[in-house]
């Protein structure tokens, strides 16, 4: 029955990769230390769910965009409600934040990271229900909808994600995303966090921003306002679009269903994380 299930579920989501929310013994390795011991039962009943198995369940529902009730229960990742409460509470106690700083000092340790350079931009999506960090669509004023704002290094390797609503300004998101980077040590000196330089597109064109960054030690490559397009950027800004697509390709990400924000940002942090380890298995 659990194999068949699988089955069904690989022809509807597609063939591309087989069954992407099953968690692989080297990822599992490193996320089990940072998980949070789990309360005390107070009332005796059923057996806890496995957090590895509950885990499986929330990819599930990242990649396939399912809703939490229609889990199936047959693929055995406990209800969806269970799901819920563990991703709830495990991001509540910093598990993606601590994960995505082991993964970058991995890559660091190997020399991956291309500091030389760092790129940012955002990503507009539409919010099927209001809640905080969601704000009037800029295409559509009666819809709401949110901003996953990105900055990602000279690989594209994704080093920061924040979420705001719709209506924000993406120069207001620069500083406070650089200020996210976590300080990634995996070498011998000081852990680092500050790119050489930012590259941007026009939408973060403003000359207060540029002495901030200066200021920082980083050099701003930002696009102007009012000038011809084939300013060269493109070469290098690309990496960062990429980033997005492949932050779009979890299906529960293109439209933002929580109307908690807390829960939609843990799903952009865990899918941060998953695309930082597949360049950890590529490059590492």
């Amino acid at each position: 029955m659990w194999l068949l299930a699988c089955l069904l579920v690989g022809l509807v989501v597609g063939t591309r990769q087989s069954r992407p929310w099953i968690v692989p013994d080297e990822l599992w390795s490193l996320i089990e230390p940072l998980l949070p011991e789990p309360a005390p039962k107070l009332v005796e009943g059923r057996p806890r769910v496995p957090d590895r198995q509950a885990l499986c369940g929330i990819l599930f529902v990242l990649h396939t965009g399912i809703q939490w009730e229609y889990l199936p229960q047959e693929l055995d990742f406990g209800s969806g409600m269970t799901c819920w409460r563990r991703l709830a509470a495990w991001n509540e106690a910093g598990v993606w934040d601590q994960l995505h700083v082991v993964l970058l000092e991995k890559l660091r340790s190997k020399d991956k990271l291309d500091w030389s350079r760092a790129v940012i931009d955002s990503s507009h999506v539409r919010a099927a229900r209001r809640g905080r960090k969601s704000g009037p669509s800029p295409v559509d004023r009666a819809r709401p909808g949110s901003k996953h704002h990105l900055i990602v290094d000279g690989q594209g390797i994704p080093l920061a994600v924040s979420l705001t609503g719709g209506n924000r300004n993406d120069v207001t998101q620069l500083l406070p995303l650089l200020d996210k980077i976590p300080a990634v040590a995996g070498r011998v000196g000081r852990p680092r966090r500050r790119p050489d330089a930012l590259l941007a597109d026009r939408g973060y064109d403003h000359d207060k921003y540029r002495r901030l960054l200066w200021q920082r030690g980083i050099r701003p490559v930002i696009a102007q306002r009012g000038q011809p397009h084939g300013s060269g950027l493109g070469i290098f800004r690309y990496v960062v679009e990429r980033t997005i697509s492949w932050l779009h390709g979890f299906r529960r990400l293109r439209i933002r269903w929580e109307r908690r924000d807390d829960i939609h940002e843990a799903f952009l942090g865990l899918a941060v994380c998953l695309i930082t380890h597949r360049h950890v298995q590529r490059l590492c």
